[in-house]
């Protein structure tokens, strides 16, 4: 089930791009993992190509671009966009997909409907989630430095010139997923309907402040029992607004709870949904007070 995500960068410092593909960073933070020396790791596993940079890195020939159009010199300017096309974890045993193999197929992806830009393309075998998802960065230049034919996302005829900007609308991303599910029934790979979406779709905010959510807990947890085994004694609960959805179109709030297990006099919480908490509390068959105290 490939998916294709876009994610566009104001950031004027085209190098910080390729030091998060090519070094390891905290998912929560995206700050680089160092060692105890103070360094930066490298990443076990990757694959980079350039596009269209010469003999020079990716920093320096967009760098260079953008002085020879004029272009990118604002605070507010779009500089680079950046698409991640994420493959089923299934592929790899199923289906024979490599590295090597993801990594040509993000190439070929990026000539195709990214003609004309300065391009970086790196494959990174794992995700955060660590299910063993193949994934292909491929980031590019917002400014066009050759002129290319008429693409079908394209709307304007000046989208076709050098010394002008790529633009991602609604309609640019949804032919793109098109053509990436497209490119998976070519190579026999997993797909899911990637233009109808999901009716239990999460957005990308909620996913990870869930994962932030969980995380903490799990260290509260940590620092109170470690290495201990949990017995339940009694369950706490409260419920409260966890996250809710910035997008106004939805109007609609993500609620979670808080689960407190008392075990002894140490309280052991984690995140869990009311549903399960009530079909919990009926199982053991538990009286249930909530204390004035609970925090």
């Amino acid at each position: 089930m490939a998916t294709i995500k876009h994610i566009s960068s104001k950031n004027a410092n085209y190098g910080a791009a390729e030091l998060y593909l090519t070094f390891q960073h905290d998912e929560f933070t995206n700050k680089p993992v160092l060692d105890d020396k103070g360094r930066m790791i490298l990443r076990k596993d990757f694959r980079m190509e350039t596009i269209l940079c010469g003999d020079e890195d990716f920093a320096i020939a967009c760098m260079r671009a953008n002085l020879k159009y004029g272009k990118n010199n604002r605070r507010g300017d779009v500089k680079s966009h950046h698409y991640i096309i994420s493959f089923d974890p299934r592929d790899g045993t199923e289906n024979a997909l490599t590295m090597d193999k993801a990594q040509q197929l993000g190439v070929d992806f990026c000539r195709e409907h990214f003609p004309g830009h300065q391009a970086l393309v790196c494959t990174h075998p794992d995700g955060h989630n660590h299910s063993g998802n193949i994934h292909v960065h491929i980031v590019i230049n917002s400014l066009r430095i050759e002129d290319v034919p008429f693409l079908p996302y394209m709307d304007r005829p000046c989208d076709t010139q050098a010394g002008m900007k790529h633009r991602c609308t609604a309609s640019a991303l949804r032919y793109l997923r098109s053509e990436v599910m497209e490119m998976c029934q070519r190579e026999n790979l997993h797909q899911i309907d990637l233009l109808n979406g999901s009716k239990n779709r999460i957005t990308e905010r909620e996913y990870h402040a869930r994962r932030r959510g969980q995380q903490e807990l799990d260290e509260h947890n940590q620092q109170i029992l470690p290495g201990h085994c949990l017995s339940v004694d009694k369950f706490y609960y409260k419920t409260r607004n966890y996250f809710s959805l910035l997008n106004r179109s939805q109007q609609r709030n993500q609620r979670t709870a808080i689960m407190y297990v008392c075990v002894g006099n140490a309280k052991i919480m984690f995140l869990s949904s009311l549903p399960v908490i009530f079909l919990l509390m009926i199982s053991v068959r538990k009286s249930i007070h909530v204390p004035p105290s609970l925090p």
